[in-house]
C-alpha cells in the first residue's frame, strides 16, 4: 500500500554564530529522518522539547525549508516544487499551531480568518465563501453567529477550534497537528482531541500528530515514532512501542508518564545522554524498530 506521506532521509540543520563574513557552526535539528504516513492514519511523533519533532512538521510542510532529504505527498516531492506549485499543492495539507493565543491575526474577524484560505485559492464567490465559513464553524462545534467577532473573545479552547476550521477550509487530506493542545485547559483538552477524531472520521483526514504527552499519543495515534536529538530512535504500533519498548530513551520518557496509583508506578529509569549514540533503525519485528 502506498503511503500518502512518505518522508526519506530529512535534514535540517540551523547555523548560529554566523556572520556575513561566514564562520559560525552547524547545529542539526533533523537529522536522517524517516518515516511515512498512510492514509486515514494518526501517526504520532513525540519526544521532549528541542528533539526535533516541530522543525519536522514543519519541514514536511515546507513553512521551514529543509536542509536536504525528500517529502513525497502522494505521488509528489514537496521539496521539489516550485514558490507557485507549493501554494497551489497547500490546498491538500494544513497545519494547525500548538499557541490557539499567536496563531490568529487579532486585527481579524474569526470570520475573515477561517474565509482567508478561501480568498488567497481563489475559491468560490464571496456569498459563497460565507456559507463555506458557516459550514466550517458548525463542523468545529462553534455557533455561525460569532463569524464578526475578534480572536479575544474567545477561550483558548474555542480559538483552537477557529483555527482547526482554518486547516479544514480547503479541504485537505493530511494535517499537521502540532501539539494542539498542550496549551489548553485540561478541562478542554479532551473536547478538542474528540473534534480531532470526528474530524478524522467525517473528513478522511490523515494527521501527524506531534505531541510530547504521551498518554495522549497511546490513546489516539495508531503508529508512533520517538524523537531524541533530532533522530528517530524508535517506531512501530503504538502497542508496540508503549508495551514493549526497546530504546533506552523510550523506556525512560515511559518511565515518567505520571501515574494514578503511584504504588504500582514501575521504577524510574534515566537515560545516560552522555552514552547516546548515533545508529540505524533495526527492524526488531514486523512493523517495530528501534535504534540498536
Amino acid at each position: 500500500m502506498t503511503p500518502l506521506l512518505d518522508v526519506r532521509h530529512l535534514v535540517k540543520d540551523y547555523h548560529r554564530g554566523s556572520t556575513w563574513l561566514g564562520g559560525g557552526s552547524a547545529v542539526r535539528a533533523v537529522d536522517d529522518v524517516t518515516f511515512s504516513v498512510m492514509q486515514g492514519e494518526m501517526f504520532g511523533l513525540v519526544g521532549e522539547s528541542g528533539s526535533g519533532k516541530t522543525t519536522t512538521g514543519r519541514c514536511v510542510l515546507r513553512l521551514i525549508e529543509p536542509t536536504s532529504g525528500s517529502v513525497r505527498f502522494q505521488d509528489t516531492d514537496v521539496l521539489t516544487l516550485s514558490p507557485r506549485d507549493l501554494r497551489a499543492a497547500r490546498q491538500h495539507f494544513q497545519i494547525v499551531f500548538q499557541d490557539p493565543y499567536s496563531s490568529l491575526n487579532p486585527r481579524m474577524t474569526v470570520g475573515a480568518i477561517v474565509e482567508e484560505p478561501l480568498v488567497i485559492h481563489a475559491i468560490g464567490t464571496k456569498a459563497d465563501r460565507r456559507v463555506r465559513v458557516r459550514e466550517l464553524f458548525d463542523l468545529v462545534g462553534l455557533p455561525a453567529d460569532a463569524v464578526g467577532r475578534y480572536p479575544h473573545e474567545f477561550s483558548g479552547g474555542q480559538r483552537q477550534r477557529i483555527g482547526l476550521a482554518r486547516a479544514i477550509a480547503l479541504e485537505p487530506s493530511f494535517i499537521v497537528a502540532d501539539e494542539p493542545v498542550s496549551a489548553l485547559d485540561v478541562s478542554v483538552q479532551a473536547q478538542v482531541v474528540n473534534l480531532l477524531l470526528d474530524l478524522q472520521q467525517r473528513l478522511g483526514l490523515t494527521y501527524l500528530f506531534i505531541a510530547h504527552d504521551l498518554r495522549l499519543v497511546r490513546q489516539v495515534c495508531h503508529r508512533v515514532a520517538v524523537m531524541y536529538r533530532g533522530q528517530i530512535v524508535e517506531m512501530g504500533s503504538a502497542a508496540d512501542v508503549f508495551e514493549r519498548p526497546a530504546h533506552p530513551y523510550t523506556r525512560a520518557l515511559l518511565s515518567a508518564i505520571p501515574s494514578l496509583t503511584p504504588a504500582s508506578r514501575p521504577a524510574r529509569v534515566t537515560y545516560d545522554a552522555a552514552a547516546h549514540q548515533r545508529l540505524p533503525l533495526t527492524e526488531l519485528t514486523p512493523g517495530h524498530f528501534a535504534a540498536l
